[in-house]
């Protein structure tokens, strides 16, 4: 009999760990389920980010308005520039992520699609038709702007003309494809990053900016890698 009860209390000791283990599972499973997912993809032009979009307080910069989904860059004196100030807000990503847009310079013969975005700790810029109109690069890179570094490229930019425009910020590299193109592969490791000294610096963390011209750009897009 004695044997008996002692079975019989250690299965229902058995019982009770099994019920209290089930149901910090059922806890865990449950606040997991509840947890939102972690963002992979911003579409920065997006009504949900409308508020976060300002303009860069350029001296002289012409007028800076979203319309029909696209940003519109009416041509500065010299520069116009927008920003998106959230982009710590909504905690997007500063290495391994992709960002895509498409760019069109309705008037001028300058850059129009020009991008300020973070890389790491720091920030850089891709200028798009710039310095007379058909430069490509990354400024700065090393104390060197986009006409004096490795990834100086040129190409011809027609007026009224959408331009498909990916850049991926990697842990140890950058790549800026424009058009399907391949412009700039550049080894981050051991250099050192930075902005053009000047106006450029007010689109930090984000934006875009135009030199003397009027330009568009529509479909701005990040999205982690």
């Amino acid at each position: 009999m004695l044997r008996h009860q002692r079975l019989t209390m250690a299965v229902r000791r058995l019982g009770d760990r099994s019920l209290r283990f089930c149901c910090q599972i059922v806890v865990v499973c449950s606040l997991s389920a509840c947890r939102p997912p972690q963002a992979s993809e911003w579409k920065l032009l997006g009504s949900e980010f409308a508020h976060a979009w300002k303009t860069a307080g350029i001296s002289g910069e012409g007028a800076f308005t979203i319309l029909q989904g696209a940003i519109r860059l009416e041509p500065g004196q010299p520069m116009t520039g927008a920003r998106f100030e959230a982009w710590q807000t909504y905690k997007l990503p500063v290495t391994q992520y992709a960002i895509e847009y498409e760019a069109m310079r309705v008037e001028g013969n300058d850059f129009f699609g020009t991008v300020t975005f973070p890389v790491h700790d720091s920030h850089v810029s891709l200028v798009i038709g710039g310095w007379g109109g058909t430069l490509v690069g990354i400024s700065s890179i090393d104390d060197m702007d986009a006409n004096e570094n490795s990834t100086r490229g040129n190409a011809f930019f027609k007026n009224n003309v959408w331009h498909k425009v990916r850049i991926e910020v990697r842990d140890e590299d950058l790549r800026v494809w424009i058009d399907s193109k391949l412009f700039v592969n550049t080894s981050l490791k051991g250099r050192k990053l930075g902005l053009r000294p000047g106006d450029i610096e007010k689109c930090v963390p984000f934006g875009f900016a135009s030199y003397e011209t009027r330009a568009h750009i529509r479909a701005v897009t990040v999205r982690r890698l």
